[in-house]
């Protein structure tokens, strides 16, 4: 059978019979003598249930779609005789990557993410929660640290990026960091110091290089997840932990971005959520699930942004990024305008949480800095 063409010549109307299974037209359904053609590797056509969301050029898109929603899991706690140690760095290629997605140390640390994620979900940042005296000492830790950088003045220099004076903030943070931290360590978990300090110091930020990226917040999130395994904090703790600790953590990180012209570390440029940060927009769309109002779309409504940013942690991104880059947000902000077509925060969440999987966790520049001891154990 001869293929048939529709007679206008817009691309848009042309139809031929392409050969489908069974002999059948994938178009018309009509018979055909074609063969089936050979699957297409790097489809254009994305079904709109698919969560995920428009991502880099090659073969991305399609590794998220297909990777399944991470889902919560309870974290395992650590079990005394405790053996702390200096956490060392064991990711250095693909093949350390591979490893480490598929141990338990990794299911369960991103489990732990979700469940931060769960404990915010349809939650405003102001909501009641259980603030127990260890948030509390953690809070007041970081508005500490707050205050060094309005103590620090910043250093002459003409360089976009970088001021060095953010090197004598990182130095006065490193040096009290220990004594932070026994603040409110119980006694017996003291000596826990050696391990925990690395991944709080490291949270901040890299003092040599003056940069800022979405491993340094995966520090952070790995230091919470420390003070999980050690009993520390509780899960009744987990959405004070978001709504209380992680917003004056990512207050202080902006107000460290825009004093000392951090670099943002790997930056993704355009292809990224944010040159900075991952786990708020993580976060935030939790928090705007099952919202009456607010939709994806809804980031392009000022008056909203404007009455809301300070509940919700999506919009306060939004709100920040508008604030520092100026022009299109579509130009600047292709991947966060896209996100906003995706029909409710459910599927933004999951395929945050996806993306966050394949993008941070599985990318050796990232993770080749990520720290291992005997509370997050190489496996």
């Amino acid at each position: 059978m001869e293929p048939h063409h529709n007679p206008l010549p817009s691309i848009a109307f042309h139809h031929h019979h392409d050969g489908g299974a069974g002999g059948a037209c994938v178009n018309c359904g009509g018979p055909t003598a074609f063969p089936s053609p050979p699957p297409d590797p790097n489809p254009n056509y994305i079904p709109i249930r698919a969560p995920a969301v428009n991502l880099p050029p090659a073969n991305n898109r399609e590794i998220i779609m297909r990777t399944p929603v991470p889902q919560s899991q309870r974290v395992v706690p650590l079990t005394p005789p405790y053996h702390f140690q200096t956490p060392v760095k064991k990711i250095h290629n693909q093949n350390d990557i591979v490893q480490f997605q598929s141990s338990p140390t990794c299911q369960n640390f991103l489990g732990f993410v979700v469940l931060l994620s769960e404990s915010i979900r349809s939650h405003k940042l102001s909501d009641p929660c259980h603030e127990s005296p260890v948030v509390l000492a953690i809070v007041s830790v970081l508005e500490t640290l707050s205050v060094y950088v309005d103590e620090i003045p910043l250093a002459p220099q003409s360089s976009r990026y970088g001021n060095l004076a953010y090197r004598t903030w990182h130095e006065r943070m490193s040096c009290d960091a220990e004594s932070f931290l026994l603040q409110f360590l119980p006694p017996d978990l003291h000596s826990a110091t050696v391990e925990l300090v690395p991944y709080f110091t490291d949270s901040f930020g890299n003092s040599s290089r003056i940069d800022y990226g979405t491993g340094h917040e995966t520090n952070f999130a790995a230091w919470l997840y420390c003070l999980a395994r050690l009993g520390v904090v509780k899960e009744e703790d987990y959405q004070a932990l978001v709504s209380r600790v992680f917003v004056n953590y990512l207050d202080l990180m902006r107000k460290l971005q825009v004093t000392y012209c951090l670099e943002p570390a790997g930056s993704h440029g355009v292809w990224g959520l944010d040159d900075y940060h991952f786990l708020p927009f993580i976060f935030g769309s939790s928090q705007l699930i099952d919202h009456k109002y607010m939709k994806p779309k809804s980031i392009h409504n000022k008056d909203i942004l404007e009455n809301f940013a300070n509940e919700y942690l999506y919009l306060s991104c939004i709100v920040f990024i508008m604030k520092v880059k100026k022009g299109v947000f579509a130009e600047h902000s292709p991947m966060l305008d896209d996100i906003s077509g995706v029909p409710n925060w459910n599927k933004v969440n999951s395929g945050l949480l996806k993306m966050y999987k394949i993008e941070v966790l599985q990318k050796v520049p990232i993770m080749q800095h990520f720290l291992f001891g005997s509370i997050i154990q190489w496996q």
